[in-house]
This record gives C-alpha cells, sequence and structure tokens, in this order.
C-alpha cells in the first residue's frame, strides 16, 4: 500500500485557503494546470511509497510513540511558493511564538516520523530531502512546464490563514485515481491518528 505521514489543518484553515484558491483559479493560465482537491489537502511529513501490509503494525507502533515525544505545536497556513514551475503550493508558518521556534517543530516532527519509518524496516523516497512544509495547490498538467506560476505565488504573497494548532499527525493511504478518467485524483484514506504529546 501507497502510505504516507502528514499533518491535516482544520476545516476553517481549509476553508479560508479554499477562498484564495477560488482567486487563483480565476487568474490567466489556471485551466493548464491540474488542481488538487480540497478534500485531500494535507501537509505531508515524509512520503512512504509502497510499504508492505506486515510492517503497518510496527510502523503504526512507532509512530504513535514519536508523535507521544513532541507536543502540539501552533502554525497557519501562510503564503505560497512554487518548485521550479511544476508544482505552486501553500506556505505554513509559526504564528504562535516570538522566537519562531512552531516552524522549526513541524520539521522535527517530520525528522521523528521520517525516523520512526525507518526503525519500523521502511525505505522510503524523500530520506535524503530537506523537509519543506507546504500544502500542494497544483500542478503542471503536462512534463514541462507551460504555465508560468510566478503570477499564482505573487497573489498567494499576501495570504494569511487563522492560526491553528497542529496536535496530531496521521498516516494515511493514497489509493490511486482511476485509470482512464480525465481529471481523476487520489483517494485519501487515513488508517491511524497519533496525538502529539499525549
Amino acid at each position: 500500500m501507497r502510505l504516507f505521514v502528514a499533518v491535516m489543518p482544520p476545516g476553517v484553515a481549509l476553508t479560508e485557503l479554499g477562498d484564495a484558491v477560488d482567486a487563483l483559479r480565476a487568474l490567466p493560465g489556471a485551466d493548464g494546470l491540474r488542481w488538487t482537491e480540497r478534500a485531500g489537502w494535507h501537509v505531508t511529513l515524509a512520503f512512504l511509497g509502497e510499504v508492505g501490509e506486515d510492517l503497518l503494525p510496527g510502523l503504526v507502533e512507532r509512530l504513535d510513540r514519536a508523535a507521544r515525544r513532541h507536543h502540539p505545536f501552533g502554525t497557519g497556513l501562510a503564503g505560497g511558493g512554487r518548485f521550479g514551475d511544476r508544482t505552486l503550493w501553500a506556505g505554513l508558518d509559526g504564528r504562535s511564538r516570538p522566537d519562531g521556534r512552531n516552524g522549526q517543530e513541524m520539521a522535527r516532527v517530520a525528522e521523528a516520523a521520517q525516523a520512526a519509518a525507518r526503525r519500523a524496516g521502511v525505505h522510503y523516497e524523500d530520506e535524503h530531502d530537506r523537509f519543506h512544509a507546504h500544502l500542494t495547490l497544483a500542478r503542471q498538467r503536462g512534463h514541462h512546464g507551460r504555465v508560468g506560476l510566478r503570477p499564482f505565488t505573487d497573489a498567494l504573497a499576501a495570504f494569511r490563514g487563522t492560526p491553528w494548532t497542529a496536535d496530531s499527525i496521521a498516516l494515511v493511504r493514497s489509493h490511486p485515481p482511476a485509470p482512464g478518467v480525465p481529471g481523476a485524483q487520489p483517494r485519501y484514506e487515513r488508517l491511524r491518528t497519533c496525538p502529539l504529546g499525549h
């Protein structure tokens, strides 16, 4: 099964972001992008790839243990950016502490989730990538960037959603989109919610 570990923003945060994305989708070129579905919006901490069902019990146990070692932390959806001209994303920040340490806390939780997966015997694809907290909004439809993403990131620059507290991480299964259906999106199934600090 194809798995990842994620933080799931609360409904109010997703509604605010959805309003901002509605404005983005009215910009020239928006039809040339493949937009992600709101129902699947999440912040990936560790993409684990294909994981054998036999590893699932140990993975769940280690993720639970890792989550308990970290306290809930404040964050919020804010601004946006792009990976080249391939992917458009909304950013996150930590705003409930003046020293900015909450922004680092999500990276620490991501590292703990990655370490838990390794200890459970999972060899995941992002092992050597530096963690960058983001929520994917859209991708280019083809392999070569045709739509310039700069106007979209400029439009997102002023976006700042209501702060919220991340109090859990989730182990999620990704079901592939229906083959041959234009615009079909993957379906996400939450297998486990691991509370932080409990």
